[in-house]
């Protein structure tokens, strides 16, 4: 088994060299190590060749989804791990994810994110999408547990830190490039549910992630840039007779995340995105009918993926106001439950 490691970058050469460290420390040495630099400022090339890793260098800030599939493109590996330049894997990450895979055939394995800060804190135990199109990271913010120890099948990789095996991006296709940042990783567990390539989860196999830490939580651009791809979602994927079905979860979700803007202060950025979204998704629209083919599949994907995290949030006390309210304006269906 060998395995490509892919690391987009933009800045923050500190955060990049300790994951690169964490890389080298890997109990299944990589067989190549791809840094993908977005027209860094600082220097983080620099400090990428010295740590022995190969530099595809852009001259401009391209976007996450465009410098990964520019990895995705030279890596030579059997498998491929992309990994966040904010993240720190434990050293055996490579070995158990890649060992799970070989043992029980999944399409592609994430593990267990952990706070970096805080380190029984969890950052995301895979990642779910509810049906009204927003997505979220498993159990993030809550203490770790027994809940978050036992393994799974899901559709939905976790772009933070994922080893898929080099044929599933074959299948599926690479990053969605109109996404530029933000819910790409989500669009391609939207493919691998349609096609039903399926990837597992494997809490053994840890992580530790800063978390947002190049611009921040609740940046005015991450605002702009999710409103946009959460319209960009429902458009490539919600075939008309879907998005009539489900439109009190879609009106929920959106409105929803809307108000969070507005109440974090970024409610410009929330117009921009939202106006972005529904120009650019006339075209995204257009260009993929193909995928809105097999609505009983998206839907039966989604269901599952919403009574999941339904389970988490009801058993942390409904911890999260977004997702409490979520689930009492578009309560789950009881043929469903």
């Amino acid at each position: 088994m060998t395995v490509s490691f892919v690391i987009p970058n933009w800045n923050r050469s500190d955060l990049l060299a300790a994951a690169l460290a964490s890389i080298r420390a890997q109990t299944l040495p990589p067989l190549e190590v791809l840094v993908v630099d977005n027209g860094s400022a600082d220097d983080s090339v620099r400090i990428a060749r010295e740590a022995g890793a190969t530099v595809l260098q852009l001259e401009r800030n391209c976007g996450f989804s465009f410098a990964v599939n520019r990895g995705l493109e030279a890596a030579r590996g059997e498998m491929v791990a992309l990994v966040n330049n904010d993240v720190e894997l434990a050293p055996d990450w490579t070995e158990k994810l890649g060992r799970a895979l070989e043992r029980d055939g999944g399409w592609f394995a994430t593990g267990k994110v952990l706070d970096h800060a805080s380190r029984r804190r969890i950052d995301g135990a895979g990642d779910a999408v509810c049906r009204g199109g927003t997505a979220c990271r498993l159990g993030q913010g809550l203490d770790d547990g027994p809940r978050f120890d036992q393994p799974r099948s899901t559709y939905f990789p976790s772009a933070t830190a994922v080893l898929a095996r080099r044929e599933f991006f074959d299948r599926v296709g690479n990053l969605e490039e109109v996404f530029f940042a933000y819910l790409e990783d989500v669009d391609l567990g939207m493919r691998a549910a349609l096609l039903d390539l399926a990837g597992l989860y494997v809490p053994e196999a840890v992580a530790y992630h800063h978390g947002s830490a190049t611009l921040g939580g609740w940046n005015a651009k991450i605002v702009e840039w999710i409103t946009r791809n959460q319209i960009l979602l429902l458009a490539k994927f919600y075939p008309g007779r879907l998005a009539r079905l489900w439109w009190r979860p879609i009106l929920a979700a959106q409105a929803l995340w809307g108000a969070m803007a507005v109440w974090h202060g970024c409610p410009l950025a929330y117009a921009r995105g939202l106006w972005a979204g529904l120009r650019a998704g006339r075209a995204l629209r257009r260009s993929s009918a193909g995928w809105r083919a097999h609505a009983d599949r998206l839907a039966a994907a989604l269901g599952a993926s919403e009574r999941e995290l339904a389970g988490v949030q009801q058993a942390a006390g409904w911890n999260h106001r977004y997702w409490r309210w979520y689930f009492r304006l578009a309560p789950i269906p009881r043929e469903a439950e």
